[in-house]
């Protein structure tokens, strides 16, 4: 089995699980294969890369059939929020928390 983790994703948790939930349990030619025309552009692309990266892995240790590896487990777990001040009329200020997350990819052979 392999395992690719991306840390520190600028989206928050609950947008990274949507795209996840579409690729959990398909071959990674099908699962490319959605995420190419996913509506979440910018977590279709690091969901893509992540795949590509534990593609990479495989190719170089040669013990996997790259036609035959699925997506087992795609985890998305919450990151640290940066708290941020956005400045409001007559003084007050709101608080804004730009989310991150954490994302754990395995790949095995069918």
């Amino acid at each position: 089995m392999i395992t690719v983790k991306n840390n520190n994703v600028g989206t928050s948790a609950r947008k990274v699980r949507q795209v996840c939930d579409l690729i959990r349990r398909k071959k990674v030619e099908e699962a490319l294969r959605i995420l190419r025309f996913c509506e979440k552009k910018e977590t279709a692309i690091v969901v893509t890369k992540l795949i590509n990266s534990g593609l990479a892995i495989a190719a170089d240790s040669k013990k996997y059939d790259l036609d035959n590896l699925i997506i087992e487990i795609v985890k998305v777990d919450e990151g640290p929020a940066l708290k941020r001040i956005m400045p409001r009329a007559q003084g007050r200020a709101y608080r804004i928390s730009k989310k991150s997350s954490y994302i754990t990819l395995s790949l095995k052979e069918a």
